[in-house]
C-alpha cells in the first residue's frame, strides 16, 4: 500500500506544479482548458478513493506490470472508472462556472491547494509506511489462535533494519530476526505467474511465525517440528484442526532434489499437500528463514513454497489496535 500512496503523492506533487506554471504562463486561461485541467484533477482524486477503497475491501489478485507492478488489474480498472466518472463531474462543473476570470482563477487556486495538501500527506505518510511502521489486516486463519481474522495490527518495520527502495540492502539493523518471531513479509516470488495456494501470490503480503534461521536443518514430523534433531516443543501458540496423520515416510525423492526443489519454491508443485505432515529434512540457506503459521493443519507456509529471503521480509508483529477486546502486544 506504501507504493501506491507514493505514487499518488508524486501524481498530485506533479499536478500541483503543472497548475502553478499554466497559471503563470496563463496557457489555462480559457473556459475549455481550465474545464479539462480541472476534470484530469478530478480524475486523479476519485481514481486514487477508489483505488484505497478496493484495496479495503479485496485482496489482492494477480498482479499486471502497471505502475511497476503496485496495482492488479482488479483494482486498476474499477479505479479507472470510478476517476473518468468523477472527472466528467469535474470537467462540467468548471466549464459551466468558467465563463469569468474569477471562475476559471477559482477552480485553478482550489485545485493547487488541493493537490499540494495530498501531496505532503500522501508523501509523508508513504515514508513512514515503508522505512516506520505499517497497519496490516489479518486475512486468513493460518495463525489462530494467536491473531484471528479481521484483527488490525502495527508492525514495526525499522527493528531490522531500514529498507533501501530498489535494492536488498538494510541500513542501521536494530535486531536480527529470532525464532519465535511472528514476521510480515511479501510473498517470496518476483513471477507475476508464479501460483502457489491455489492462486497467483506474487506482491502479497503474509504473516507467519519464524520456525527455522539461516543454517538450521529442518523436519515436520507429524505434529512434531525437528530442528537441528532436537524437537521444538513446548510450542503452545499451535493449533492442529485435523485427527488423521499420515505416516512417515522415506524421502520421496533425492535429499539434494528435495533441498534444490524446496529452495526454489517448487516443493509443491512436485509432492502437493503431502508435505503438511512430513517435511524434510531441509536446511535453510543463508540470508533466509523458514516460516510456518501456528494454525499448522490450515496453514499454506514454508513447507509447501520455500524460504523467504531475507530481503522479502517487511518488518515484525508489534501489537494489535483493533478490534478493543484484542489490544495487546503480539507474542
Amino acid at each position: 500500500m506504501e507504493e501506491r500512496l507514493f505514487w499518488i503523492g508524486v501524481t498530485m506533487g506533479l499536478y500541483a506544479w503543472g497548475t502553478r506554471y499554466g497559471s503563470r504562463t496563463e496557457i489555462l486561461e480559457t473556459r475549455a482548458r481550465t474545464a479539462l485541467w480541472h476534470a484530469l484533477f478530478c480524475f486523479i482524486a476519485g481514481f486514487a478513493a477508489s483505488l484505497i477503497a478496493m484495496m479495503s475491501i479485496e485482496s489482492r489478485a494477480r498482479f499486471s506490470s502497471i505502475a511497476l507492478g503496485t496495482i492488479s488489474t482488479r483494482e486498476l480498472f474499477p479505479s479507472a472508472i470510478g476517476g473518468a466518472l468523477v472527472g466528467l463531474w469535474g470537467a462540467i462543473s468548471a466549464f459551466r462556472k468558467g465563463d469569468t476570470r474569477e471562475g476559471r482563477r477559482y477552480f485553478q487556486t482550489e485545485d493547487m491547494e488541493w493537490a499540494e495538501t495530498v501531496f505532503s500527506a500522501v508523501i509523508l505518510a508513504s515514508i513512514l509506511m515503508y522505512f516506520v511502521v505499517q497497519a496490516f489486516k489479518i486475512p486468513s486463519g493460518s495463525m489462530r489462535n494467536t491473531l484471528l481474522e479481521g484483527d488490525h495490527l502495527f508492525v514495526n518495520k525499522f527493528i531490522y533494519g531500514v529498507r533501501v527502495p530498489f535494492t536488498h540492502k538494510r541500513l542501521l539493523r536494530f535486531a536480527k530476526p529470532q525464532r519465535g518471531d511472528i514476521l510480515v513479509f511479501q510473498f517470496p516470488t518476483d513471477d507475476a505467474n508464479d501460483a502457489h495456494c491455489g492462486s497467483p501470490q506474487y506482491g502479497k503480503d503474509f504473516i507467519k511465525r519464524l520456525i527455522g534461521l539461516p543454517g538450521d536443518t529442518v523436519q515436520v514430523r507429524g505434529q512434531q517440528v525437528i530442528i537441528n534433531g532436537k524437537s521444538l516443543t513446548p510450542e503452545a501458540y499451535t493449533q492442529y484442526l485435523d485427527y488423521s496423520r499420515q505416516p512417515p515416510m522415506p524421502m520421496p525423492l533425492p535429499k539434494d532434489e528435495y533441498q534444490k526443489l524446496w529452495q526454489s519454491h517448487q516443493l509443491d508443485r512436485r509432492l502437493g499437500d503431502s508435505v503438511r505432515d512430513n517435511f524434510g529434512p531441509v536446511t535453510v540457506p543463508q540470508g533466509s528463514f523458514m516460516m510456518m503459521g501456528d494454525n499448522r493443519d490450515r496453514s499454506c507456509d514454508s513447507r509447501f513454497w520455500g524460504p523467504v529471503e531475507d530481503h522479502y521480509v517487511k518488518g515484525k508483529a508489534w501489537m494489535i489496535y483493533w478490534p478493543p477486546s484484542r489490544i495487546g502486544r503480539v507474542q
